[in-house]
């Protein structure tokens, strides 16, 4: 008959400080013998922040190897005592049990602690995660303990310090395994969900206490920071059309049952119920069937996080990724309309930067959106391009703009009002906006108007005349005057509508005035309108992603490396006298030529009469 189990105790004496030494013979007795038992509360005070590394180390190995054999053995809660007594166990030994699973939750909970805690050092928390991510490997007999896992990530993202370190090591060297992306999605939408009730909760309960309400705001920011961290380093998901080995942190994979949808417990309680009657097959679930979960659990989680009051800052990092990071492996992409319709209502960079997802969904999932041209139109601002992200943008608006079903009317107030735009943006700005005009002429015939369209005013004018034959009078000039005098641009610049901004009734003369242009490459760029973009066949689209990130760098680099055939002189064949040639100041005399010539005239070279009567009169037209 096996000897009783030893009286544990609750609580440690109130020894003097342990050196390095007594926490490692204090170690050794407890794996040697049960007889020691209290050596484990002990050992636990030490597992603290406010204690040094090394005292720290000694008794994270020594309880590491305490709990690591025997913790498949231990009962998940209380409960399992009254099933262990039907069992016939004794009942000291379910004590001396239950004792242990409190003691191992005691100790997960103080290496969570050091693990979030600024004190410990950078070395400290590496080890202090691995040991934790271990439980998590072998704390459900072999399975993935999603409990100890959920109190960790919990414990992080209420925290009210950054964490960088340990997410970075958290990201670098778990998130490649399947199962931990698995059930971080989960927790990342259980965490979303809670942030929002208690922003919506704060909303309604608001309080004269403003340092309160900032600190709060405060920890919540901190909380987004650190879900988006989480949920934006997450591996993307593989095709589950290719036969990819996934690798499991789990020993035997897992299947999703009814207790883990529901996602993971709190304070610990782990599935031993399902563990009893199951056997632990080791096939891992197939390609197919797993990437069909897995995109369920990461589509409720980017929705429920997208639904956080973001700051400005995660706001424009979101939409930047999302068209090529969340969307591709979204369940039903369609989810996304109504954040990014209102991202693209909010204007300036928010709405340029939302553009590229809305397309997305537009172009390939079938979204309507009624008045997405509207919006678009009122994007073209000369702001955009000094944006960040005026590259993708240009190419965007290319590819709007490119159906043939577009309105002539749309068309036309897209030309114009980049063609205004061109007097005011910098040159690199100004080649985008030719290759874009370019583009919109050779796709829509129907604009090609805009060219060269006379005002109807300077028609009547112009017929009046005709018919008046030869009766010219004294006003015949003033008349003349006001027959060529420039039309009325009829193009509003200032309407936010394209319907009602009247560019069909306009021309393109914003673009001949750039063939003047004091930037070489733009007035050459220019003379590509010259061509008949009528005829398609003889005429090719311009690739607006050539002209879309250029600088005043990069025009100054390609004009250093071109060539030309005939470089410009910068001497005269003639010494030249003076700045300016009398023919420009015909007529006109300066001070210093007057004297010149006057001592000229003394020294004898000039003494005729009529050369000085000649000088005086010239010398009375400039006092005049």
């Amino acid at each position: 008959m096996a000897a009783p189990p030893p009286n544990p105790i609750n609580k440690p004496r109130n020894p003097k400080k342990h050196s390095l030494k007594d926490l490692k013979t204090l170690g050794h007795q407890l794996l040697s013998s049960r007889t020691h038992i209290n050596n484990l509360p002990l050992l636990l005070t030490y597992i603290s922040p406010n204690f040094p590394p090394q005292h720290v180390l000694e008794s994270l190995l020594s309880l590491h190897s305490f709990f690591s054999p025997i913790l498949p053995d231990l009962p998940s809660s209380s409960r399992s005592s009254t099933h262990n007594k039907d069992n016939g166990e004794p009942d000291a030994d379910v004590i001396y049990k239950t004792w242990l699973r409190s003691k191992f939750d005691e100790f997960v909970k103080s290496l969570v602690d050091v693990a979030v805690s600024p004190k410990a050092e950078d070395a400290l928390k590496e080890v202090v995660l691995d040991t934790l991510m271990e439980f998590v490997k072998t704390g459900n007999g072999g399975r993935f303990n999603s409990a100890i896992y959920h109190r960790f990530l919990v414990n992080i993202v209420q925290s009210t310090e950054s964490l960088d370190f340990v997410l970075e090591l958290l990201a670098s060297k778990y998130f490649k395994y399947i199962d931990i992306r698995y059930f971080t999605y989960i927790n990342i939408e259980k965490f979303a969900k809670n942030l929002e009730l208690k922003d919506i909760s704060d909303g309604k309960t608001e309080s004269g206490d403003k340092v309160g309400e900032s600190d709060s705001r405060e920890s919540l920011e901190l909380s987004i920071y650190k879900i988006h961290y989480i949920i934006s380093n997450i591996p993307p998901l593989e095709d589950p059309k290719q036969n990819s080995d996934y690798e499991l942190w789990g020993g035997s994979g897992f299947s999703v049952k009814k207790g883990e949808s529901k996602g993971p417990s709190q304070h610990l309680k782990t599935e031993d119920k399902d563990l009893k009657s199951e056997k632990h097959d080791n096939d891992v679930l197939s390609a197919g069937n797993y990437a069909k979960k897995m995109k369920l659990k990461f589509t409720k989680a980017w929705i429920s996080f997208l639904r956080l009051p973001l700051p400005i800052d995660v706001y424009k990092e979101v939409l930047s990724n999302l068209h090529q990071a969340v969307i591709p492996h979204l369940s039903n992409p369609i989810m996304l309309c109504d954040f990014l319709t209102r991202s693209y209502d909010i204007g300036g960079v928010v709405s340029v930067m939302a553009l590229s997802s809305l397309f997305i969904l537009m172009t390939k999932h079938g979204l309507e959106y009624p008045n997405f041209y509207e919006k678009l139109y009122v994007l073209l601002l000369p702001s955009i391009f000094m944006a960040k992200h005026r590259a993708k943008f240009f190419q965007l608006l290319d590819s709007c703009l490119k159906s043939p079903l577009l309105p002539a009317y749309l068309a036309a107030a897209f030309a114009k009002k980049l063609s205004r735009l061109a007097l005011v943006v910098p040159p690199s700005g100004a080649l985008v906006i030719i290759a874009l005009i370019h583009n919109l002429l050779r796709r829509h015939p129907s604009i090609n108007c805009l060219v060269h369209q006379e005002d109807c005013n300077d028609t009547t004018d112009n017929n009046s005349e005709a018919e008046g034959g030869d009766n010219e009078n004294e006003f015949g000039a003033s008349t003349n005057i006001a027959a060529r005098k420039a039309g009325i641009d009829h193009f509003d610049n200032e309407e936010s509508n394209p319907l009602k901004s009247h560019a069909l009734g306009s021309s393109l003369w914003e673009i001949d005035s750039l063939r003047h242009h004091y930037c070489p490459p733009v007035s050459r760029f220019v003379q590509s309108l010259e061509n008949d973009l009528t005829v398609r066949a003889k005429t090719t689209e311009v690739n607006v992603e050539d002209f879309s990130s250029g600088s005043y760098a990069t025009i100054f680099g390609e004009e250093i490396r071109r060539r030309v055939k005939q470089v410009p002189v910068a001497f005269y064949k003639a010494i030249p006298t003076s700045l300016f040639s009398e023919t420009d100041f015909s007529g006109w005399s300066f001070k210093e030529e007057e004297e010149s010539k006057g001592k000229k005239s003394e020294n004898g070279i000039l003494n005729s009469s009529g050369d000085k009567d000649g000088c005086c009169t010239k010398r009375q037209r400039v006092e005049c």
